[in-house]
């Protein structure tokens, strides 16, 4: 992820951009990068590539979002077309074929989606899957590796994915001979107008089945118990959505797989809560502990640390643990644990303890003062973060 460069780089826009300025950028870059215009050039088509991708995410609003907030780790590593499973030049050409529009001389580069002449026909894309993962704060320090069971359609192995018995029981599509498209001319008062549309009877296939498949009914694919690997990064956050590209459904008959969308919820701690990238923890402190000062163990995210309690230590003060919160989730640094003392009060005692106490009352020692150890807890607060 860190290899990737930033979206916003890579189109020559601000972060501020529009919609418009973004599309536009687009345009210009990939007119200028597609592989119709630099035959045999790889550079050209990685460029091509890399410019689809950071539009895939940068248009929509919610990716968008995602990105500027997290970065290339808010993808989950399948940005836009670079993740688990990847994307074909296809594919780009699938979603973003219409952006130039029909009256754009580049037009038939991305299949003449409305208008043109030929060109590639749309790649179908299957629906995504979203699953829910448990994560303790433990987990969320370390960041996780596991491997998952999902339960999604896969290409069915004996059709090879296509329907047809056996893989071979198809014919091409005489309505649109192969093309999945069939071409409608009009004649207007402004010459002639060229519509396009999905093919009635194959449905975009170009093709169709003489004999279905048996194993999978002519669907050309199958409802399969999958294992996948997923990672996920230090430093996430309840409810954020993170996608591997290619681990969806795959479509009716051949297409791309959708993605596999992970929702991300924090099991709850019975000590300690988060806030943002800090860790806060309440600790009990005995009052001899207090006066006296001590050594306690407190928990962490990293398991328990002993920390020391200095002597008349004043209840609602609060210790800083250096780097024992949580990583930022785009790798600038680590929170911090934040420790606030109260002072445990016994709501009883003995006889014994109650004459000590007795005691210890008239002692000019145990007269409140006031003075820097004894500011409001707002002042404490302010102080701190100071």
């Amino acid at each position: 992820m860190s290899q990737k460069r930033d979206y916003y780089e890579v189109l020559g826009v601000s972060k501020g951009a529009s919609a418009e300025e973004l599309k536009k950028a687009y345009r210009k870059l990939a007119i200028k990068y597609h592989p119709d215009k630099n035959p045999g050039d790889a550079e050209a088509e990685k460029k091509f590539k890399e410019i689809a991708e950071a539009y895939s995410v940068l248009s929509d609003p919610q990716k968008k979002a995602r990105y500027d907030q997290y970065g290339h780790a808010g993808m989950g590593g399948a940005g836009g077309f670079g993740g688990q499973g990847g994307f074909t030049m296809d594919d780009i050409f699938s979603q973003f074929g219409d952006i130039f529009g029909d009256d754009s001389p580049f037009s038939s580069f991305f299949g003449g989606s409305r208008g043109g002449g030929g060109g590639r026909r749309g790649v179908r894309k299957g629906s995504d899957l979203r699953i829910k993962l448990k994560m303790s704060l433990s987990d969320v320090a370390k960041g996780l590796e596991k491997k998952i069971k999902v339960k999604r359609y896969t290409s069915c192995n004996t059709c090879g994915g296509n329907g047809a018995k056996n893989g071979t029981s198809l014919n091409t599509c005489g309505t649109c001979n192969g093309q999945g498209q069939v071409r409608r001319v009009q004649q207007t008062m402004l010459g002639q107008m060229v519509s396009t549309s999905t093919c009635p009877t194959c449905n975009g296939e170009g093709k169709t089945v003489t004999e279905r498949c048996e194993a999978c009914f002519g669907e050309g694919r199958q409802l399969t118990e999958d294992q996948i690997q997923i990672k996920i990064p230090a430093g996430v956050a309840e409810g954020m959505q993170l996608s591997m590209s290619g681990k969806g459904n795959v479509p009716v008959r051949g297409g791309v797989p959708g993605d596999l969308l992970i929702v991300i919820e924090e099991e709850e701690h019975p000590d300690l809560k988060r806030d943002g990238n800090n860790i806060l923890f309440d600790l009990p402190l005995n009052f001899v502990d207090a006066v006296l000062g001590s050594e306690v163990e407190v928990p962490t995210v990293d398991g328990k640390v002993k920390i020391k309690v200095k002597n008349g230590t004043q209840a609602g003060e609060v210790l800083r643990l250096r780097g024992k919160g949580l990583p930022n989730l785009n790798g600038y640094g680590t929170g911090d644990q934040l420790v606030h003392i109260n002072i445990f009060t016994p709501t009883s005692v003995s006889s014994e303890e109650k004459k000590i106490l007795e005691d210890l009352r008239e002692s000019p020692n145990f007269e409140p003062k006031k003075g820097a150890n004894n500011k409001s807890i707002f002042d404490k607060m302010k102080d701190f973060f100071q």
